[in-house]
């Protein structure tokens, strides 16, 4: 049974860095996404990675704060947030999908995490 767990959110000031884990277990997918979604707001895509070649993807609003890994013994994808901004509070989701190109859209990833919940203060 496929099972992607998220860890690692919580509270943190504007500036501050909080770095979230997803360790998947049943197999390994192409493609590792986080995703996250605010209040009253739809899903958005933050960052991607291809499993084969760690190849990357970020969102506009994230690039060059947030980095997406992974780490192939663990089978576990992180997401290291760096400068929080209020505007990045939200639940992130892990995702997984079994394509290989670069999608950002919610629907091509089959598998998702409960979800872990990031708020930055102002």
């Amino acid at each position: 049974q496929v099972q992607l767990v998220e860890s690692g959110g919580g509270l943190v000031q504007a500036g501050g860095s909080l770095r979230l884990s997803c360790a998947a277990s049943g197999r390994t997918f192409s493609r590792y996404a986080w995703f996250r979604q605010a209040p009253e707001k739809e899903r958005e895509f933050v960052a991607s990675i291809k499993w084969s070649d760690s190849s990357t993807t970020y969102a506009d609003s994230v690039k060059g704060r947030f980095t997406i890994s992974g780490d192939n013994a663990k089978n576990t994808v992180y997401l290291q947030m760096n400068s929080l901004k209020p505007e990045d509070t939200a639940v992130y989701y892990c995702a997984a999908s079994n394509y290989y190109f670069a999608s950002r859209l919610a629907p091509d990833f089959g598998s998702w995490g409960q979800g872990t919940q990031v708020t930055v203060s102002s």
